[in-house]
């Protein structure tokens, strides 16, 4: 309508709601894929990460998937009671947890392939413009962490 004044608690403006929601949506398209692997999606991203770099301290996977030790240690123990991981003292620091993939989760990463194709598919995007909207999406994110750590 000409000479409306935007509502700034308009649901529809939020750019939180549009990032919450699509994080909904992605969930949805995730989950029949992940249910095929045997996974949920927080353990998908600690697979992720191990498929990157195997024996990692349980605090470097904490760090690098922005999680507390208290979320990630039950997801570790599932991923580990299915087969998937194990973790193991590091012996030159007892107090340091390291986290290692077993034979069957480094095979794991072969059915996993199908994934981020799926996920590329039901976007119907191009895999360059998802790049630019994740790159523009992981700056927001940080400029955020960043104003929230100063206060």
């Amino acid at each position: 309508m000409p000479g409306k004044k935007s509502d700034l608690l308009d649901l529809d403006a939020q750019f939180c709601f549009a990032i919450y929601s699509a994080g909904h949506a992605l969930n949805r398209a995730y989950k029949p894929l992940l249910d095929a692997l045997g996974v949920t999606y927080p353990q998908y991203l600690v697979l992720l990460t191990l498929w990157a770099e195997d024996g990692q301290s349980v605090g470097g996977i904490g760090e690098r998937l922005m999680l507390e030790s208290s979320t990630l240690t039950p997801l570790l123990k599932r991923l580990e009671a299915a087969g998937l991981i194990r973790r193991e003292r590091n012996p030159e620091d007892e107090r340091q947890v390291r986290v290692r993939l077993t034979p069957r989760g480094r095979r794991l990463r072969d059915k996993a392939q199908a994934v981020p194709r799926s996920i590329l598919k039901a976007t119907q995007c191009e895999a360059e413009t998802l790049g630019r909207l994740r790159e523009r999406i992981v700056g927001v994110r940080d400029a955020i962490l960043k104003s929230v750590d100063k206060v």
